[in-house]
């Protein structure tokens, strides 16, 4: 990691604003709510966000590098580690940080 590269330690949203804490409890990144979405989830290295059926996924400076259809991906369950977790149907689906699908299994 570079001196420049954060961890996220905790996300708010207030008044049209979504804030992006570090380790040390200090706010280092604000973000518009209204063009990154809901949050769904974050982990100390990424941020999942949905917005007009589309899921994004965020770096922790609060940068976009992923963008997947909410139709394929599914509701997201859960954000942990490296990875987050979605439910399609009677399909539960596990992607990594980057978007790549790595693990099908069934919801039943």
């Amino acid at each position: 990691m570079g001196t420049n590269t954060h961890r996220i330690s905790s996300v708010e949203t207030r008044d049209g604003w979504i804030y992006l804490y570090d380790e040390s409890g200090r706010k280092y990144k604000t973000l518009s709510a209204s063009s990154v979405g809901e949050v769904q989830g974050y982990s100390s290295t990424f941020m999942v966000s949905i917005k007009d059926r589309w899921l994004y996924l965020y770096d922790a400076e609060g940068k976009k590098y992923h963008t997947m259809s909410s139709s394929t991906t599914g509701e997201v369950i859960g954000v942990a580690g490296d990875t987050f977790t979605t439910r399609n149907g009677g399909w539960i689906y596990t992607w990594d940080r980057n978007g790549k699908k790595i693990n099908t299994r069934s919801a039943r």
